[in-house]
């Protein structure tokens, strides 16, 4: 029986390219930038929009609609010399682009989909903290999961 995963030595990474296809074997043939100081990497995944319709007669019928994917939005230390980083504000400047991401945990599972980023802003606070970014990466396609070795 698996037991319960932390978070720790999780890694995000990034693609300019399109996978070929939807699924594992598209994705794993691009090739990908880590994103590095990422403190988090947040939620992602399926939820559907809730379709109601309410007859004179009967009793309301309830549907699944489209679904949203979601959207990430980690937090990451800037290091203005880490690829990753670079790749990530390209992908804000750009106005149409889908990037492809990797998540991958430390079981080595990984979950891969595409989406725009959709800014990249950064916060100054006090003296004692990390100069960070929050980017929103809008989810665009089901996420795909392939299983850890």
């Amino acid at each position: 029986m698996p037991g319960s995963l932390t978070a720790a030595g999780s890694t995000l990474a990034i693609s300019a390219a399109s996978p070929a296809t939807q699924d594992a074997t598209g994705y794993t043939a691009l090739t990908y930038t880590e994103i590095g100081g990422i403190e988090k990497i947040g939620t992602y995944g399926a939820t559907f929009a809730k379709v109601e319709f309410q007859p004179l007669k009967g009793g309301k019928q309830k549907h699944k609609g489209a679904p949203d994917y979601g959207a990430l939005q980690p937090s990451l230390a800037i290091d203005s010399g880490d690829a990753g980083q670079t790749l990530m504000q390209t992908a804000s400047d750009d106005q149409t682009a889908q990037f492809a991401f990797r998540i991958t945990l430390p079981d080595g599972a990984k979950r891969f989909f595409q989406g725009r980023v959709f800014g990249m802003p950064e916060t100054v606070d006090g003296a004692d903290s990390v100069v960070t970014a929050a980017p929103t990466i809008e989810i665009n396609t089901k996420p795909v999961r392939v299983a850890g070795t």
